[in-house]
């Protein structure tokens, strides 16, 4: 596992309930009302007429682009999680988990475990250089 995927965990996190949000409320807002132009034959030539409405496509658009980065988002996630959990040591688990699911600074990390806080960094480099 990558550093620099477990240290993006929680801005993921941050995003599946950004893009949650989002798509809960699509179409609140007038930003997806769009207006065409039609040509009305009715007076036996064409007269352009405007039309305004939703646009339904782009609603569907938008919602399976949500849903898939949610999804995208959730397994990554997951991947992380289930990584830290497959920790054999304890005191390394609860480090990880600490450092990179809850966003513990390292002092603070030192300060629960009672260990120095290039312990805490050692640990960690150590444990991914040996993964």
């Amino acid at each position: 596992m990558e550093k620099e995927l477990l240290e993006s965990y929680r801005s993921k996190k941050a995003e599946i309930m950004e893009l949650t949000h989002s798509l809960s409320h699509l179409g609140d807002d007038d930003s997806l009302i769009g207006n065409d132009t039609i040509l009305d034959y009715r007076s036996g030539y064409p007269v352009p007429q405007a039309v305004v409405g939703v646009d339904h496509c782009k609603i569907k658009r938008m919602e399976n682009r949500y849903r898939n980065r949610i999804r995208k988002l959730k397994e990554e996630c997951a991947l992380v999680e289930d990584f830290i959990e497959s920790i054999p040591d304890s005191l390394t688990r609860r480090i990880f988990r600490m450092k990179f699911l809850d966003g513990c600074t390292q002092s603070k990390i030192s300060r629960k475990v009672h260990l120095d806080q290039s312990r805490i960094s050692r640990k960690i480099d150590d444990f991914l250089k040996n993964a």
